[in-house]
């Protein structure tokens, strides 16, 4: 029997218009990581994360120092870190330092180590650190008004933000990683201490009636740790809302929970689970004395608010959930001007709609072709997948159910609201977005995803008719009849074709 000699695989030529890639090194007091992007300025899409919990703040409190282990650990993560980052040929990378760097007797030693591998560290102020994390939240929640408070394994930052703005902010020496001695000790030593540093700064129920927005990876596993316990449906942080009553309620449960039972929670690392406890206690102190009426959970913060204060102010007013969404149909769809072009195609059926509620319908048309290269009998499910689960900004649980249903409709799934949509959003909200799927399937069928037939036709809604127009009515096969009557069947009006 012969055998065919191996031949050398072919690799084919990278495309020459790919992306530059950014990264961030974030040397944090509980955590180093590194976070490489790509795509859009506005959103770019994370190509690479890692982190390593290397409790560089962990022994401040006590000696002031960077401990030798954290430190060790700290040295083997950078080497890592940028070793990765030249294999991914980033081209502009950007490493800073907070708190925990900041005031250690120690820090320069890390920061010598950092240069030696060829790093730059930027020594981030408290204030630095809390306008990055104040715009970190404003470009992940563009109409967010209220307190940003993120809490490190160092330092928590407050930050007014309003109407697209960062301003007033504070930096305070209560980390994760320092406020277990005050817990420790007996009586309200925790709570006089917090609200002599609000007081002195100035802070004490600035918040009132607003909401606290919480960033940082200790408050983002209690978000985890509240959804895991209350059953939510919808494993998605960002945006994820807990009431002060839920904070206290989590505060008397969270040390009785076993160690068994923090493990089976879905991302809860376990070095976030040993700072709950303490995390959980700020929380709850920084709200009376703020004042603040509900907290929201941001996914994003001071690595996204260095990249978001970096960019003029046009790309800054761009929509980030339009924006994500045209990048994701342009890389995944059949043709990356469709899903414009079908939004504008349907919108006059939907005229009067509030431009939040709008904004979700051109999402959905963006998205259209999700389901395309999918399985035939699973492209509704996919649509659903993509909605829900989407790595989506500046849109609530709600947005995401209505999204969902609307790829579902399109894509062959039906009217009845798919498990888990139907918890998320209301009937009456299902309802509208299962009419944008049924224009949109139609749209579909008609244009095969192309822009010639979209851009030659019209679709009207007047008197009890739904008409639509066509330049060629060639165009107008039994699969196109069958969308247009199940639409003009979901208003009981009548379906009629006519030449343009």
């Amino acid at each position: 029997m012969s055998i065919l000699p191996l031949r050398k695989p072919i690799v084919a030529a990278p495309p020459s218009d790919v992306q530059p890639r950014t990264a961030i090194i974030d040397i944090g007091s509980n955590s180093i990581r590194l976070v490489v992007y790509q795509g859009h300025a506005r959103l770019p899409a994370i190509l690479f994360n890692e982190k390593v919990l290397a409790g560089l703040g962990r022994s401040l409190a006590v000696s002031g120092s960077i401990d030798s282990q954290a430190m060790a650990a700290a040295h083997v993560a950078l080497a890592r870190f940028a070793a990765v980052a030249r294999a991914m040929e980033v081209t502009n990378l950007r490493t800073v330092a907070t708190a925990a760097v900041r005031d250690a007797k120690n820090g320069g030693e890390l920061i010598a180590a950092a240069q030696a591998l060829g790093l730059t560290v930027e020594m981030l102020s408290g204030k630095q650190e809390a306008r990055a994390a104040g715009e970190g939240v404003l470009s992940a929640i563009p109409q967010a008004d209220g307190i940003v408070g993120d809490l490190g394994g160092g330092s928590l930052e407050l930050v007014r933000v309003r109407a697209g703005k960062v301003e007033d902010r504070v930096s305070f020496p209560l980390g994760v990683l320092r406020i277990a001695g005050a817990r420790a000790k007996r009586g309200k030593v925790l709570e006089r201490l917090v609200a002599r540093m609000v007081r002195e700064a100035g802070w004490t129920g600035k918040g009132k009636g607003l909401p606290l927005y919480l960033v940082g990876g200790s408050w983002r596993a209690l978000a985890r740790l509240d959804m895991t316990l209350s059953g939510y449906p919808l494993p998605v942080i960002h945006q994820y809302v807990m009431t002060p009553t839920t904070i206290a309620q989590l505060g008397r449960r969270v040390a009785h929970l076993s160690k068994a039972r923090l493990k089976s929670v879905a991302g809860l690392s376990s070095g976030r689970a040993g700072t709950l406890g303490d995390a959980t206690a700020l929380l709850g102190v920084l709200l009376r004395q703020i004042g603040s009426s509900t907290t929201i959970t941001s996914a994003f913060g001071l690595r996204e608010g260095l990249l978001y204060g970096a960019l003029d102010e046009e790309t800054k007013r761009l929509d980030p959930l339009i924006v994500a969404a045209r990048e994701e149909g342009r890389i995944i769809g059949r043709f990356p001007e469709h899903g414009d072009l079908l939004d504008a195609w349907i919108a006059p059926l939907f005229a009067g709609q509030p431009l939040a509620v709008a904004r979700l319908r051109h999402t959905a048309c963006l998205l259209a072709d999700v389901g395309w290269r999918a399985n035939p009998e699973f492209r509704a499910e996919r649509g659903v997948e993509v909605a829900l689960h989407g790595n989506w900004v500046a849109i609530e649980a709600s947005g995401r159910a209505m999204l969902a249903q609307a790829l579902y409709t399109s894509l062959d799934g039906g009217m009845t609201a798919p498990d888990p949509v139907g918890q998320l959003a209301s009937a009456a909200e299902l309802r509208m977005a299962s009419a944008w799927g049924l224009a949109m399937r139609l749209g579909q069928r008609l244009s095969g995803g192309l822009a010639g037939p979209l851009q030659c036709s019209r679709l009207t809604l007047e008197n009890g008719i739904l008409t639509l127009a066509l330049k060629d009515r060639a165009l107008y096969g039994e699969a196109v009849e069958k969308r247009h009557q199940a639409l003009a069947a979901l208003w009981q009006v009548k379906a009629v074709v006519r030449d343009l």
